[in-house]
């Protein structure tokens, strides 16, 4: 193995150390055990890493159906 063969290997493991380590933590953050799995297992060069963190790993926004309520004053009680 010639030297330009083996700069471009690390150079490709750096790529996808960086990639799969921001990915796993998006989906461990996000409590999704799936994509945390495959993205564990499979190597392939960030292009699996990549997709889930720029496709896949957005938060849908949740719409709170709780109103809020004023609290009404205490009534001071009689003695």
């Amino acid at each position: 193995m010639n030297t330009t063969m083996l700069m471009i290997f690390i150079v490709l493991a750096i790529w996808e150390m960086v990639w799969k380590g921001i990915a796993l933590w998006k989906a461990g953050k996000n409590n999704q055990l799936t994509w945390f799995v495959f993205i564990f297992i499979f190597n392939t060069i960030g292009i699996l890493p990549m997709l889930y963190i720029f496709v896949f790993s957005k938060k849908k926004k949740t719409v709170s159906t709780k109103q809020v309520v004023k609290a009404k004053p205490k009534k001071a009680k009689k003695k």
